[in-house]
């Protein structure tokens, strides 16, 4: 196994980097928090500054909130890229847009370094549990590398083109996934005002053509009312952001998913920002003054 830099320890990063030292993957870390550092250096792994990973590492893995931060990681001063060795690949698990992708690539092209997009979708338990799905963009022989690594992480790796298409993938299921959110809350929340026990209808239409994922993921934890973040309503926000963008830069109308964003919006106001997503219900509980729980 090559030694793999790892830089974001969040949510997602830190499950998925203990999964590679459990794995006897040698790994040089980093992140803005020193605590959780400091947990991975326990387990065995190093720590290092952006140079440093640059200089040591083969690979480099990125998991970090938006692609601003992980072109200023590479690319700022003290970055990556300022060490970083010919050969050597770049791989962004985060959720950015195609085109923060693709300028990546083409920054690392003259340092003869290959860079490949690779966004994740599972949530913290996705993460934990080393069964994410993982969307990849870039060239053949940059996947065929990084597959040991990500059988590590997830269930399922798929190549889907060149680099940035694995990022237009991620956009496409963060649309999916938080608009079946919304639409589950909105008709939970009937539901509910109407006098039927959530819990009880969940059970109903979980084996019909209702059922789905998402609903077996957020209505148990909306009902308990547990809106823990295993997927910020923050970065869901940042990622719909992106999901609108892109789409009107290809003049592709998105209604409801534009809809979906000023529903986030509101959300954002309201101060909702650190709970997980399934914390989407809140918006539509407001408009009808009553909350989905468990009966008692």
């Amino acid at each position: 196994m090559k030694r793999i830099g790892f830089i974001g320890l969040g949510i997602m990063g830190k499950p998925m980097a203990k999964n590679l030292l459990k794995a006897n993957v040698p790994l040089m870390v980093n992140d803005i928090n020193d605590r959780v550092v400091e947990e991975l250096t326990a387990m065995g792994a190093e720590s290092g500054n952006y140079r440093e990973i640059g200089e040591k590492c083969e690979i480099i893995i990125l998991i970090v909130p938006n692609g601003q931060i992980s072109q200023q990681i590479l690319f700022g001063q003290g970055g990556v890229a300022e060490t970083i060795k010919p050969g050597a690949i770049v791989c962004d698990m985060s959720s950015v847009t195609p085109v923060e992708s693709q300028t990546c690539q083409e920054k690392l092209k003259d340092k003869q370094v290959q860079f490949m997009d690779a966004p994740v979708s599972g949530g913290e338990p996705g993460a934990v549990n080393g069964t994410l799905a993982i969307m990849c963009g870039g060239a053949p022989e940059v996947f065929d590398a990084m597959q040991p690594y990500f059988e590590i992480l997830g269930n399922s790796s798929i190549l889907i083109g060149d680099v940035g298409s694995g990022s237009v993938t991620k956009l496409v299921n963060q649309a999916i996934v938080n608009n079946t959110i919304a639409v589950v809350s909105e008709a939970f929340v009937l539901g509910t005002k109407a006098g039927a026990d959530p819990e009880k209808v969940y059970q109903a239409i979980r084996g019909g053509l209702a059922g789905s994922a998402v609903l077996d993921a957020k209505i148990p934890m909306i009902i308990e009312r547990n809106f823990k973040p295993g997927g910020k309503i923050a970065i869901n926000h940042k990622d719909i952001k992106n999901v609108v963008n892109t789409a009107h830069a290809l003049d592709v109308p998105i209604p409801y998913t534009a809809q979906l964003y000023e529903i986030l919006q509101a959300l954002k106001v309201h101060g909702h920002m650190q709970d997980d997503h399934g914390g989407i219900v809140q918006y539509f509980e407001k408009l009808a003054d009553v909350e989905v729980k468990k009966g008692e």
